[in-house]
C-alpha cells in the first residue's frame, strides 16, 4: 500500500501550483512560472520520499493554461529535461502519481465545445506525465460529469466520446465515483463497455451509493484494474464536523480511518487522503498503519 495527499505540501514552504490571471500572459511569465512549479514538485517528491510517502497527486496547474488556446509555447521540449528528472527520480523510488483535472473537464457534455476543451486537457495531462516516462499505472482521474436531465443519454455521451479519444489518453484514463450524481453502479456500466479502472471514493460513497458497503463497492471496482492499470487507487476521506454534507474533514478522524482499515483489511490499494491538512494527516495515518 502506497499513501498520499493531493497537490500541495504545507510544510515545504512552496507550491508547485502557481498561477496567474490569463490577462497577464507573456512567455516570461509562463516560463518563470512553470520553472517555480517544476522546481517546488521536484521538492514535494523528494519530501514524501524522505517520509515514506509513495503516491502523489501532482497539480493540474503545474503548467498553467498549458492546454488553453493562449499557450503557444513549446513546453513539452522547453522542460523536457526538468521533467525526465523528476521521472527517474519517482521511478527510482517506486512512487506512483496521478493527476486531476478540474470540474471543468467534462467529456459528456452536450456542448461540443465544452468536449474540445475537455480533450484538450486531457491531451495536457497525458503529455506531462508522458515526459515523466511514467508507466500507466500513473492515471488520470475524472468524474463522469454532468446528468443534463437524461442519465442514460449522459453515460452513452461519455462512452462515446471516451473511445474517440486517442489511445496515449485512453491508457491513462480512471473513473471515480461522484457524491451526487453517478455511483459505483453507474460507473460499473460504464467500465462495462470501456473497461475503464473505476476509483472508489469512500465518502462519495457514503454520501451517494444503491445500498452497497464500503467492502462491497471495494469488490465491485476491483478487477476493473487490469494487470497494467496497477493496484486500485481510492481516494480518503470523512465528514467535516458542522460542516455542510459532502465537506471534507481539515484533519483526520483517526477513529473513522481505523474503522475505514479494518474494513479494508487484506485489500491492496493505494490511498490518496483527501483532506484539508494534507501531508500532516497523511503522517498522522503513516503512524497508525
Amino acid at each position: 500500500m502506497k499513501i498520499g495527499y493531493p497537490c500541495v505540501n504545507w510544510s515545504i514552504g512552496c507550491t508547485s501550483n502557481k498561477k496567474f490571471r490569463i490577462k497577464s500572459f507573456s512567455e516570461e511569465k509562463f516560463n518563470s512560472t512553470v520553472k517555480n512549479n517544476l522546481e517546488c514538485l521536484d521538492k514535494i517528491v523528494d519530501y514524501n520520499i524522505e517520509h515514506n510517502l509513495l503516491f502523489l497527486r501532482i497539480s493540474s496547474e503545474t503548467i498553467p493554461f498549458a492546454s488553453h488556446d493562449i499557450c503557444k509555447i513549446d513546453w513539452q521540449n522547453n522542460f523536457k529535461k526538468e521533467l525526465e528528472q523528476i521521472g527517474k527520480k519517482l521511478k527510482q523510488n517506486n512512487f506512483r502519481v496521478s493527476m486531476h483535472p478540474g470540474q471543468f473537464t467534462v467529456i459528456n457534455s452536450p456542448n461540443e465545445e465544452v468536449v474540445r476543451k475537455s480533450i484538450s486537457e486531457l491531451q495536457y495531462h497525458s503529455d506531462f506525465l508522458n515526459l515523466l516516462q511514467v508507466d500507466n499505472t500513473a492515471k488520470i482521474q475524472i468524474h463522469v460529469g454532468g446528468v443534463y436531465g437524461n442519465k442514460d443519454a449522459a453515460i452513452e455521451r461519455f462512452i462515446k466520446v471516451y473511445n474517440s479519444t486517442p489511445k496515449e489518453i485512453k491508457d491513462r484514463l480512471a473513473i471515480e465515483n461522484d457524491d451526487k450524481h453517478y455511483s459505483v453502479d453507474d460507473c460499473m456500466i460504464i467500465f462495462n463497455k470501456t473497461e475503464i479502472p473505476i476509483i472508489l471514493d469512500n465518502f462519495h460513497l457514503e454520501c451517494l451509493n444503491n445500498g452497497e458497503s464500503l467492502l462491497e463497492a471495494y469488490n465491485l471496482i476491483e478487477n476493473t484494474w487490469g494487470k497494467d492499470h496497477g493496484v486500485p487507487m481510492l481516494d480518503y476521506s470523512s465528514q467535516q464536523p458542522s460542516a455542510r454534507i459532502g465537506k471534507h474533514a481539515d484533519h483526520i478522524d483517526i477513529q473513522h480511518f481505523k474503522e475505514f482499515m479494518k474494513i479494508m483489511k487484506g485489500k491492496d490499494a493505494d490511498i490518496i487522503f483527501e483532506i484539508k491538512d494534507k501531508e500532516r494527516s497523511v503522517l498522522e495515518a503513516k503512524k497508525y498503519l
